[in-house]
């Protein structure tokens, strides 16, 4: 029998430390179902981007399990394979962003897939138009500002149609009224996603529930009105 709420993330037992800093994830335990939309917050340090990164598989756990859409990840090539299912935004649009133009880092991803370059640029401009971003097409990528880089960021994560949105402080040095673009974008989507912030207003808007990390640990959840009520 089908399950009505699969597990698309699964996280189990899971131990990772830096060199020379000690451990920051201690048997950590998390699971994201479909449909829902979790906050991660918690002080510097206490894992949460790290978090991000063993699901991206750009770091490995020293133990415990990772499972991505049903499937135990093993390596490199079990991360391949889930990464084009995971839409992951960095905190630093910098680390995002590469190509010249705007249109050509939407469509970057596309043209991976194998997409046509007409298909590729005629849905990152219908991306872009989406997310108010509509005459960006050309715009020099550098040269943007923080919030439009990270307006770009998060424009060539989801033309990639992700079943999975991870985002990685997503409104750090960002003005009021990108903070308010992205939060409209959020609550719009139909996908699940995860958000790692340290901001209690932002995660009460986008989210239904919120963990708190602390320890290497997730320590605490509430409901994002009970968050939002105790803050």
């Amino acid at each position: 029998m089908a399950d009505a709420d699969p597990i698309l993330i699964d996280l189990k037992d899971i131990c990772f430390s830096y060199p020379g800093r000690g451990r920051v994830l201690n048997n950590l335990n998390f699971c994201l179902g479909k449909e829902q939309r979790l906050g991660l917050i918690g002080p510097n340090g206490c894992g949460k981007s790290t978090l991000m990164h063993l699901l991206m598989g750009l770091n490995k756990p020293e133990s415990g399990t990772i499972r991505i859409l049903g499937k135990t990840m093993h390596g490199e090539t079990d991360f391949r394979k889930a990464r084009r299912q995971l839409g992951f935004v960095f905190q630093n649009a910098d680390d995002q962003l590469f190509s010249p133009t705007v249109i050509e880092d939407v469509a970057f991803g596309l043209l991976n897939m194998g997409k046509s370059p007409q298909e590729a640029v005629a849905l990152s401009r219908k991306m872009l138009e989406s997310l108010n971003l509509s005459g960006f097409e050309n715009r020099i990528t550098y040269q943007l500002s923080g919030g439009e880089k990270k307006l770009v960021s998060l424009a060539t994560v989801l033309v990639m149609e992700p079943q999975v949105l991870l985002l990685d402080e997503p409104t750090t040095g960002l003005d009021e009224r990108t903070v308010e673009r992205i939060i409209r974008v959020l609550n719009d989507l139909d996908i699940a996603y995860v958000v790692v912030s340290h901001e209690f207003d932002f995660l009460a808007r986008t989210t239904t529930d919120i963990y708190a990390m602390k320890n290497g640990q997730i320590e605490y959840r509430c409901g994002s009105d009970q968050f939002r009520a105790a803050s």
